[in-house]
């Protein structure tokens, strides 16, 4: 066992954005999926496409409110998270890293969560009306989706302080459109310049719930970290690390596969716009109180 997750480790990233029940519920299942895709020869983005249709379908029995129909549904989102794990350790198995691949990758949360809102919703209806859909619109498209942008960027930016820009997404967005202003739709670049089109506004709003830390990198930057600060950063921003595993999937899900169960899903709302805001807040309060101690720190030296 102890193999097994050497094995699975040695496809994350860093052991600090993944926590010991998304090692072993989580990334250990979707390490298998990867080999046994990578025996069949199957590509990445097929796996990416077949979690995006499975996500998708769970939507539909999350509509109803028999038990069996809500196993189903837990059952099918387990499977589609399993195999959007399996397509990025396949594609670093493999080698075959496409930009395609990482822009259906992560669209692929993003679609299954569109649909099981509405799913949600839907469910509420008979009961709630149109304050379901309200509720949920709050929870979904208001909370969700900000607790998930920022928690994915204060992930990207600890692994920036700690591996490098190499082993790191972190991007900024005037540099990006840079790069947008670079390319010519009538080019064989046009569905890069488009898929920049939606992923700067995706950076901008990180940025923008982020002054001190833009204020911290636009210091920092382009020149290279200092060692003491790099280790400063890491190793404040290393407990917070729980709060945006929180608020990207573990703990959403469970809350979601509860209620569904439960047939109490609007407690999942609840839990959504409050608990999750409250954590969300703290966490930003926190991490914007840490960039502004090293950005003063470096206009004293």
């Amino acid at each position: 066992m102890s193999k097994l997750l050497d094995n699975v480790r040695s496809t994350m990233k860093s052991p600090d954005t993944e926590g010991r029940f998304e090692l072993l519920f989580t990334r250990t299942p979707g390490y298998l999926w990867a080999r046994f895709f990578r025996v069949l020869h199957v590509h990445p983005i097929a796996v990416t496409l077949i979690s995006i249709v499975l996500g998708a379908a769970s939507a539909f029995f999350f509509v109803k409110t028999d038990l069996v129909s809500n196993i189903i549904a837990v059952s099918l989102l387990i499977v589609a998270n399993w195999f959007d794990c399996a397509d990025g350790q396949l594609a670093r198995m493999t080698g075959q890293k496409t930009l395609i691949g990482r822009i259906l990758d992560g669209f692929a949360g993003d679609v299954w969560f569109q649909f099981i809102y509405v799913a949600l919703a839907l469910r509420l209806t008979p009961t709630w009306g149109i304050w379901g859909w309200l509720l949920g619109a709050y929870a979904g498209y208001w909370c969700h989706i900000r607790q998930a942008n920022l928690a994915d960027y204060y992930r990207n930016l600890h692994l920036f302080f700690q591996l490098g820009s190499e082993r790191s997404e972190l991007d900024r967005s005037h540099l990006l459109r840079q790069r947008y202003d670079a390319l010519r739709w009538q080019s064989r670049a046009w569905f890069e310049k488009l898929y920049l089109f939606f992923y700067i506004r995706y950076t901008l709003r990180q940025e923008h719930m982020t002054p001190r830390c833009q204020q911290m990198l636009n210091v920092l930057l382009p020149n290279p970290i200092p060692e003491d600060i790099r280790s400063e950063f890491v190793g404040r921003s290393r407990p917070m690390m729980p709060a945006c595993q929180a608020l990207t999937f573990d703990l959403r899900i469970a809350v979601l596969y509860l209620t569904a169960l439960l047939n109490i899903v609007w407690v999942y709302f609840l839990f959504e716009g409050i608990v999750l805001q409250i954590i969300f807040f703290r966490l930003r309060r926190r991490h914007e109180q840490l960039c502004a101690d090293i950005t003063k720190r470096l206009a004293h030296e």
